[in-house]
């Protein structure tokens, strides 16, 4: 017969044994997205949830250049944002991270910054946003299944302040459900999904429309 519940220690080797496996995906994560030219130098930051309860969160580390990023560059933290597995310290945009897990019920958040990205979040920032339809990438975002819908990008302001920036999150996302992403102006995008793979087709995906987008609007004549 076997036991109904875990003791303590084999809880925390399984909760360890994931927080590895997932560190390990966040790291080839992040070095595609710095061969592809979308995590420059220390910049953006990914991250993923290792437990629901109690809640930890593995992120990748504040100052710390993704093109050379290793397993122990991943931090565990709580749901303040308080450090619970490693020894660097978390970006400031850690908040931003937890807001969207919590709001959305996102399982893992991916910010990048790529030079389309910034190009049009400047150039578009007084329209609010972006909306990109009629490209078959567009069926990489969870839930469209047709070229011909319609994605609105909302573009915010960038600020040292990231509480505020959640604010005003919290009413982008209640202006626009079933958003899959959004910019942060002259800074990056940031998407998400219910797992790593899922949060990375929609880097993918975004980043692309965002170059094609940008192409025809800043480059084409």
């Amino acid at each position: 017969m076997t036991r109904a519940k875990l003791t303590l220690e084999e809880q925390e080797h399984t909760s360890r044994g994931k927080f590895k496996e997932l560190s390990r995906k966040i790291v080839d994560t992040s070095s595609a997205f710095y061969r592809r030219g979308w995590l420059y130098a220390t910049s953006g930051n990914l991250s993923a949830v290792a437990e629901e309860t109690p809640f930890r969160l593995a992120i990748t580390a504040s100052g710390v250049d993704k093109g050379s990023l290793t397993a122990s560059h991943v931090i565990g933290i709580d749901e303040y944002g308080a450090i619970l597995d490693g020894q660097f310290r978390p970006s400031s945009e850690t908040l931003i991270h937890l807001m969207i897990v919590k709001k959305l019920g996102a399982k893992s958040v991916m910010h990048t910054h790529s030079i389309w990205g910034t190009l049009l979040s400047e150039k578009f920032s007084g329209n609010g946003g972006i909306e990109i339809s009629g490209y078959e990438m567009l069926k990489g975002l969870r839930g469209v299944g047709s070229h011909q819908n319609s994605e609105w990008i909302p573009i915010l302001e960038n600020s040292q302040d990231m509480k505020q920036i959640c604010t005003e999150l919290a009413g982008v996302f209640s202006r626009n459900p079933g958003i899959h992403g959004f910019l942060l102006r002259g800074h990056g995008l940031y998407t998400w999904g219910d797992s790593i793979e899922d949060a990375k087709r929609h880097v993918e995906a975004l980043e692309f429309l965002l170059e094609v987008y940008g192409r025809l609007k800043l480059v084409a004549t």
